[in-house]
């Protein structure tokens, strides 16, 4: 009965030891995968999400600039067409309104 217990016991270490290996090299083929994927990445010259959400809100607020400039253009020819007589001339592009 004893020496089924030891050959228990030694199995049951064996299996503990190789679950412990097997979880070093996992960590291991992890921690080497991920470093090649980020020297990938930084290869292929990619912008950051910070760079992006800036770049991002400087063109909306140039579009809104635009829209507000464009709304005041009109509304000055409008009025230099009606001191002038002359129907308004129509902007080419996108109108103020949209």
């Amino acid at each position: 009965m004893q020496s089924q217990n030891r050959f228990f016991d030694d199995i049951a270490r064996v299996a503990n030891g190789a679950v412990g290996a097997l979880s070093g090299v996992r960590g291991e083929i992890e921690a080497r995968l991920r470093d090649q994927l980020e020297r990938v990445l930084a290869g292929m010259d990619l912008v950051s999400r910070e760079e992006f959400e800036a770049v991002k809100a400087m063109a909306a607020k140039a579009r809104e600039e635009q829209d507000i400039l464009l709304a005041r253009l009109a509304e000055l020819e409008s009025r230099l067409a009606e001191t002038a007589g002359a129907p308004p001339r129509r902007l080419r592009g996108k109108s103020p309104t949209g």
